[in-house]
């Protein structure tokens, strides 16, 4: 295991109709006018809006508005939420709702007290010291953002758009309100996209080259059985809220970071989606189940059969075969694709309109200013264009 430094101060507040206690926590953090940040109409038909708002107002908590996120939260309105915040003298972020609207809520936050251009700390101009303080009312249990130091958001401009991420201990939320209720309206695409996610955090951290890690690969192994187990059920009884709350704290403890100390973490796959939620408007879980069967494929031919050998029988109790461990290790492979297709995830860039022609084009911009991507697989242009070609 190597050295470490781990820090989460964030404060859950998890249970049905917790919601109702958002004044009191952002009054009890300093806070005494708010930004409340969301995506589209849900908070407004279901009535969370209003139930955020009776609560800042029983605190005697100022609050604006700025609705609009869209998934891969975009440059233009982090522009206009962080002009809004400082004409209105907000020292408060509030985002309702999943990861694109508190990642986009924590740019807010950067840029507010920022002189220069909010992107720098996405192009790693320097490190986050800085930020007005975010809470955070989740709706979606996929990013982990509610308890993690990144914020990944998406740049547009005249060339083009790049999706990059900002991290710093500053940018977790002062305290996460997860009410499991308030998603059992999610489609189930939406639901499924989440799932996927929540596991790709874990596989990001599972694979690596480094020794001794015993007990957050059994961490990481418990988060994706519970997934496993909890995907199946909440897929048949959206309703269900024992498995939403399984869900829901899973998605945290799998980006929290508690699972990933001491040891290297790969990030390459998230690093190729990128590209395809910014080129094809797909889910950021729809894309990660696209790569993540291909990525792994290539990474067992180049980097050996242990570690997938370990995944196959403890998550998905394959059994070994101790004269060709390869057949175990693509048995877990062909059983993780299998699983996406179950949950309605599709598993190829074709399916999301992606075409051979696309892939140049897609690792070049997936290396356009941020020239390091894999750990446990060093990625070069030639070996993410070899991927997503696998992919297609």
């Amino acid at each position: 295991m190597d050295n470490f430094t781990f820090y989460s101060p964030t404060y859950f507040v998890f249970g049905k109709g917790t919601e109702t206690q958002v004044g009191a926590y952002v009054k009890n953090y300093g806070g005494h006018k708010v930004l409340i940040h969301y995506g589209g109409g849900s908070v407004i038909r279901s009535g969370l809006l209003d139930r955020v708002k009776a609560s800042l107002d029983e605190a005697g908590i100022a609050h604006v508005e700025l609705g609009g996120v869209k998934p891969n939260p975009r440059s233009g309105l982090i522009r206009e939420g962080i002009e809004l915040a400082r004409k209105e003298g907000v020292d408060f972020l509030l985002p309702i709702g999943g990861g694109s609207v508190i990642d986009s809520a924590k740019a807010i936050a950067l840029g507010v007290p920022y002189d220069g251009d909010f992107w720098d700390w996405y192009s790693g101009k320097g490190t986050v010291t800085v930020a007005l303080p975010v809470g955070a009312i989740v709706t979606i249990a996929a990013s982990g953002s509610e308890g993690s130091t990144d914020s990944v958001v998406t740049l547009e401009t005249k060339d083009g758009t790049y999706k990059r991420c900002a991290d710093g201990d500053i940018l977790r939320p002062k305290f996460a309100i997860m009410n499991p209720e308030l998603m059992m309206s999610l489609p189930p695409y939406q639901t499924a996209s989440g799932i996927t996610d929540i596991m790709s955090h874990c596989i990001e951290r599972y694979f690596t080259h480094t020794k001794e890690v015993e007990l957050t690969d059994r961490l990481l192994e418990a988060i994706l059985l519970t997934m496993i187990k909890e995907g199946k059920r909440v897929m048949k009884d959206p309703e269900s809220y024992d498995a939403r709350a399984n869900i829901m704290w899973a998605a945290m403890i799998a980006q929290n970071n508690s699972t990933g100390v001491g040891r290297a973490q790969d990030w390459g796959t998230h690093h190729m989606e990128n590209e395809l939620s910014t080129s094809y408007g797909c889910s950021h879980g729809a894309g990660l189940a696209i790569l993540t069967a291909s990525w792994m494929r290539y990474a067992l031919a180049h980097e050996g059969p242990d570690r997938f050998v370990q995944y196959a029988t403890r998550v998905w109790g394959c059994q070994m075969n101790f004269e060709h461990p390869e057949v175990t290790a693509n048995e877990g492979i062909d059983a993780t694709e299998a699983f996406f297709k179950s949950i309605g995830m599709p598993t190829s860039i074709s399916e999301i309109g992606g075409k051979a022609e696309d892939i140049p084009g897609l690792a070049k911009n997936m290396f356009y200013g941020a020239p390091n991507h894999g750990n446990f697989v060093k990625l070069t242009q030639e070996i993410a264009q070899e991927i997503y070609r696998m992919a297609l």
